[in-house]
């Protein structure tokens, strides 16, 4: 690279550091095989937030893209670096700095992991009640992305649950979005500019979090269908009904053939249906949890439901959801080798739920090809995922097809491109048709008030021409 950063020992350049990134890139996401890109020139690993602004200040002063990188759990190419530049990694900051059970909150640095955040504070009865990818860190993709996860019906997305972020934008200037109260009305709201923004408006280098009182008690169920639209749509009822589901999930006969017979062997050995099946979640106290199993049993069986399974002790607790929390990394890991996947996602308004995840599944069993249907219909989202022989154009036009029909779609109903996975570049060139003219115009302009040289921006070039 030809620069001084002041603390070589956490930095590769030159012949490392076209090796370190590739490694990352490939090893921490094997989502990530759509959207292959040029590899920085160099990976940083920073521990502070004065040294992620000194990299910002050289990077701004050189003009030198940077590229913020947590635990590589995007699906949307939104670590990508199409113009090199500097990839600082944030795998290092990865320390807790405060908790305070009193306050119900935590501060923490971004490459905390939700998992080993929660255990560590599960003693003082306390979660953060997201559950996303496990691989996935707190301040870099779930805060990035404004992610959500299984439990997003309940508890909603990230952005409901950041306090406050400290930042460090491209020209190395560090603030704090806010102060620490729950409820706080001083000005704007800065903190909602960032969560989302996939690192575009500036590097999150520590993040406070609400933190939420962990359930009395828990109780999962497992219901099978004859078809995708009908278990959709028993979704969609319950949704309406008002009960107090903590997560209510989808995977299709395809998904569910596949945990058959590459899942853990807990999960295995249950011999599931191999057809369209919802996972429930419940929680709360066990009182409530009794009476809502109750009227879930009532609710689905206009929806030729076939017959529901109820945990009976923890252990079965864990086995039965771990049918979905398997789901993806299953799926990879049985991709036929030289396959790549595509996978995406799209959120509706919850009456067009039913139609939209029906619609999509024709489209994935015409393709030929393994296509399946997973997703958080407690939130409206879902997701489609599909192997395809990136030697073979044909499969891979034909997947893209069914793609876009799915985006497209989802703007007829009046539905979002991106329910959780963000845009990245795999899909801006939807934004402008999701947004419309004006809209990109004002975030092009808060884009370049923060960053004229577009040092934090470069990917997203939608924005900017």
């Amino acid at each position: 690279m030809g620069i001084s950063i002041g603390f070589a020992a956490h930095a590769y350049t030159g012949p490392q550091a076209n090796v370190a990134p590739k490694i990352t890139y490939a090893s921490r996401s094997q989502m990530l095989l759509v959207y292959w890109s040029t590899c920085p020139v160099a990976v940083v690993y920073s521990k502070s937030t004065d040294e992620v602004a000194a990299i910002a200040r050289i990077c701004e002063r050189r003009n030198v893209p940077l590229v913020p990188f947590g635990a590589g759990s995007s699906v949307e190419g939104n670590f990508s670096s199409p113009h090199s530049g500097i990839c600082v990694d944030f795998a290092q900051m990865d320390q807790i700095i405060q908790a305070r059970p009193e306050d119900m909150d935590v501060t923490l640095q971004p490459g905390v992991n939700w998992v080993d955040l929660n255990n560590k504070i599960a003693n003082a009865g306390l979660f953060v009640p997201l559950d996303p990818s496990p691989t996935a860190q707190i301040g870099g993709g779930m805060v990035a992305t404004n992610c959500s996860g299984t439990k997003a019906m309940r508890y909603g997305t990230v952005e409901d649950w950041v306090i406050n972020l400290t930042v460090v934008l491209a020209d190395g200037r560090v603030i704090k979005t806010r102060r620490r109260p729950r409820k706080n009305c001083a000005g704007y709201n800065p903190t909602s500019l960032f969560v989302g923004a996939e690192g575009t408006l500036g590097m999150v280098t520590e993040v406070t979090l609400k933190l939420a009182p962990i359930p009395q008690d828990t109780g999962v169920a497992v219901v099978s269908f004859p078809c995708i639209r009908d278990a959709a749509s028993a979704a969609s009822t319950m949704i309406r009904s008002g009960i107090q589901l903590a997560a209510l999930e989808i995977m299709d006969d395809l998904q569910m053939q596949v945990v058959n017979k590459y899942g853990s062997e807990a999960v295995r050995r249950r011999k599931w249906q191999g057809e369209p099946t919802l996972f429930l979640k419940f929680s709360g106290t066990t009182k409530a949890i009794t009476s809502d199993i109750s009227r879930v049993v009532t609710l689905i069986k206009p929806h030729n439901a076939r017959d529901i399974i109820f945990a009976k002790s923890e252990k079965d607790e864990h086995d039965l959801w771990a049918a979905r929390k398997e789901a993806l990394f299953v799926m990879v890991s049985s991709r036929p080798e030289g396959t790549k996947i595509w996978s995406t996602d799209v959120a509706v308004p919850l009456s067009r739920l039913a139609e939209i995840i029906d619609l999509s599944k024709q489209d994935c069993s015409k393709l030929g090809l393994f296509a399946s249907v997973i997703g958080h219909v407690g939130g409206g989202n879902f997701h489609t995922a599909m192997f395809y022989d990136p030697k073979d154009s044909t499969q891979k036009a034909a997947v893209s097809k069914v793609v876009h029909a799915m985006m497209d779609r989802a703007l007829e109903m009046e539905g979002t491109v991106s329910g959780e996975h963000a845009i990245g570049i795999g899909k801006k060139d939807c934004l402008v048709d999701e947004l419309g003219v004006e809209t990109i115009d004002v975030m092009r302009g808060l884009e370049n008030s923060l960053d004229p040289k577009q040092v934090a921006h470069h990917r997203n070039r939608l924005l900017h021409g």
